[in-house]
């Protein structure tokens, strides 16, 4: 087989960390061999990547309730007077230009450095016809201002009982996955229980990523220290009602500064780089504990269905011939050294060829099935592929369900990158420690780089 291409996307990725973060160059070259072992099991092609799987940017998103908190917020923070649509997730974006531009929601779709790579798959999973309607639910929106450089804010819809769908909840849903900082703004919980139940469990479910900031915006007074902690507590002991026991709390008043969350934005870099791992190791186990489990099931479902149409075929052959028995007696002939042999070697090249066909054409089934079950598992990687890699002639007629790829040497490779990304977040743990700054360069410089890279 011809060894894989370097996804362009990762050589970029290479190029952009090379000057301002070793690790995530680094990382790079995981994803790389990753994506080798991956596309050996036919599970993607020979231009793609699983490094897609999440966006490189930084990204901070705001969650908000219908008042206009959220987006007052922003534009004092940008120092932007933006007017984007409130029933849309919308993505803003560093431009050097002067003006603003408003992009729809398809060149985020189709675009694999942004956010929202692909999410029209997953809108048309849960609301059909829906996925085509992207500029419904989405935009882009490129903003001059500083603040945005280097990263994207995730602005999303405001939680109305009017718009509020299937739709407005999987992409907020999304955008908390994806987020390395999330700002919450208080007037969240001031809406109807019914309408934020989703978005409570979403933020329950991920609040140890120590992600969340919830922001009480009073701009419009003024408060002092000894009022504003005040005000966070109580606020505190609220969300610890709907079991929101952890993030911080701002409360921004007139003249206020900002400066915690100053300092989570400046610091979004590094909660990028945790993440980005964080997907790698991910990708890596989901080989083994997802995709593998998937397929083989797959196979063994396919084998006993194609042993089962071959025995109802034999069964059907040894019907004719007890009949003929019958007839005109001719199980004789099964017995003669010369005539029976012919005749078992005439069934077996009879069966053999009709037992491939019916494999083929269940194999059919199966990997319509694959295809559903792929989308339902929000896989990248192509399960069917890995299937009809399965389906040599050997493995057809002799009784192996295990996939192509599950051995011993990958096992190994899987483990071997698993240890190459533990040490690469080691790394970027000892980036923090200046007492042991000199053991990270020696320990960095000593870690082992891919070979084909």
């Amino acid at each position: 087989m011809a060894d894989k291409t370097v996804s362009k996307h990762l050589i970029n990725l290479e190029k952009q960390f090379a000057a301002t973060d070793p690790v995530l160059q680094k990382t790079t070259k995981v994803f790389q061999e990753l994506d080798e072992l991956e596309f050996e099991m036919g599970l993607i092609d020979n231009d793609e990547t699983t490094a897609r799987k999440n966006s490189w940017w930084p990204l901070i998103s705001t969650l908000g309730g219908y008042s206009p908190a959220k987006s007052e917020f922003l534009n004092r923070y940008l120092g932007v007077n933006l007017h984007t649509a409130r029933h849309k997730c919308t993505v803003l974006q560093y431009t050097p230009q002067a003006s603003t531009a408003t992009l729809p929601g398809t060149a985020l779709d189709a675009d694999h450095r942004l956010p929202f790579y692909q999410i029209g798959r997953e809108i048309e999973l849960i609301a059909g016809g829906e996925g085509n309607k992207l500029n419904t639910y989405l935009e882009l929106v490129t903003v001059n201002s500083n603040l945005l450089k280097n990263k994207l804010v995730i602005d999303t819809p405001v939680l109305n009982p009017s718009t509020e769908n299937a739709v407005t909840a999987l992409l907020r849903k999304h955008v908390i996955d994806i987020s390395d900082l999330v700002l919450v703004f208080t007037d969240l919980f001031e809406a109807d229980a019914e309408l934020i139940s989703d978005v409570i469990a979403d933020i329950v479910a991920q609040q140890d990523s120590n992600k969340f900031v919830f922001i009480i915006d009073h701009a419009e007074i003024t408060l002092d220290p000894q009022k504003s902690q005040e005000i966070a507590a109580s606020w505190q002991r609220r969300l610890a009602e709907f079991g929101i026991h952890t993030g911080e709390f701002v409360v921004l008043s007139r003249g206020s500064d900002t400066a915690v969350i100053d300092r989570r934005v400046n610091n979004i870099n590094n909660d990028r780089s945790y993440r980005v791992l964080a997907t790698l190791e991910k990708s890596i186990r989901d080989i083994d504990d997802v995709i593998i489990n998937e397929v083989e099931s797959s196979i063994t479902t396919w084998k006993d269905r194609c042993n089962a149409s071959t025995l109802i075929i034999l069964a059907f052959i040894i019907m004719l011939i007890l009949f003929a028995e019958i007839a005109v007696g001719i199980l004789d002939l099964f017995f003669d050294p010369i005539i029976g042999p012919a005749i078992i070697l005439g069934l077996v090249s009879l069966l053999t060829p009709l037992h491939l066909i019916i494999s083929r054409v269940h194999a059919k089934f199966i990997i319509n099935q694959l295809h559903k079950r792929q989308k339902q598992l929000n896989l990248t990687e192509d399960l069917a592929g890995l299937f009809e890699k399965s389906l040599s002639f050997w493995r057809i007629l002799l009784p192996i369900t295990t996939p192509v790829g599950k051995n011993k040497k990958n096992r190994k490779k899987l483990i071997g990158l698993i240890e190459q990304t533990k040490d690469l977040v080691q790394a970027l743990n000892d980036q923090f420690s200046h007492s042991q700054h000199q053991d990270y360069r020696a320990q960095f410089e000593a870690f082992p780089a891919s070979e084909d890279y």
